[in-house]
């Protein structure tokens, strides 16, 4: 099992940047794929971004291939997600999954999630 807390979220201007943390708690942290969701208010849920348990390998949405970067230090368990170039329809909550399958993973199909973070971007 996998704890997630995001955190990093805040207001931002368009065409700023961000770089959101996800710590996550439990011996497996690095078996597990991680990854990026969002839901903005009203929304359906965004896939955004994942890794996979080594960081060999990443996934990314067409909408934020360039702006976004995923990445990962298992040495300190920890998921990072950098953003750039931020706009106004990035606004939403963010969040960080972990699953064992990394098909599961590409399709935003995670087992545990946090909170979240809440990333604000004005125009």
């Amino acid at each position: 099992q996998v704890q997630v807390v995001e955190s990093g979220g805040g207001l931002v201007q368009a065409g700023g940047s961000l770089r959101l943390s996800c710590a996550a708690a439990g011996r497996t942290f690095s078996s597990y794929a991680m990854g990026w969701f969002r839901q903005g208010s009203g929304k359906e849920r965004d896939c955004l971004a994942a890794i996979t348990f080594s960081g060999g390998s990443t996934y990314y949405a067409d909408s934020v291939k360039g702006r976004f970067t995923i990445s990962r230090d298992n040495a300190k368990n920890t998921v990072y997600l950098e953003m750039h170039s931020l706009k106004p329809d990035d606004t939403a909550i963010y969040y960080c999954g972990a699953v064992l399958r990394w098909s599961r993973a590409t399709r935003c199909d995670y087992d545990y999630w946090g909170q979240g973070t809440q990333v604000t971007v004005s125009s």
